[in-house]
């Protein structure tokens, strides 16, 4: 309780970080193993999200939620290009700071996880075949 003298009054304060609510919403978007498996699958570079749904293995509609959730954390950024949507990480001088220590923390973490290093050689697998191919199965879904 913080008491305010000039008025007499007593009040109930939250002393909490400005970054509060965005730091729990990092823990919970990092807490789903599927979602981590995401966030590193881009950390190299952008990917359709055509790639993530093979690479994954999950519904279309789930990888959007998933994906949906890190963007909500402000851990990816998403793009759209015609057709296409893309997804990478959040880089660049506007990505807040605990945003930026959060992704560097799960990518040191995670970075020799054998889930992850499997994820690598089948992403170079994914990658290596034709967008329109690799999004044939996530268009058929959408049309059912």
């Amino acid at each position: 309780m913080i008491s305010n003298a000039a008025s007499g009054n007593t009040q109930n304060t939250q002393l909490a970080s400005p970054h509060l609510d965005d730091i729990a919403a990092i823990a919970q978007a990092l807490s789903d193993p599927q979602r981590l498996r995401a966030l590193m699958a881009l950390r190299d570079g952008e990917l359709c999200v055509c790639h993530l749904i093979d690479l994954l293995e999950l519904a279309p509609s789930t990888i959007s939620k998933h994906l949906t959730i890190l963007k909500s954390a402000g851990l990816i950024d998403r793009r759209k290009e015609g057709r296409w949507v893309y997804y990478s990480i959040a880089k660049g001088s506007k990505v807040p700071l605990h945003i930026r220590r959060a992704l560097r923390w799960v990518c040191d973490g995670l970075n020799d996880d054998a889930t992850i290093q499997a994820d690598e050689e089948t992403l170079v697998e994914v990658e290596g075949r034709e967008l329109v191919e690799v999004c044939r199965c996530y268009q058929r879904n959408q049309e059912k």
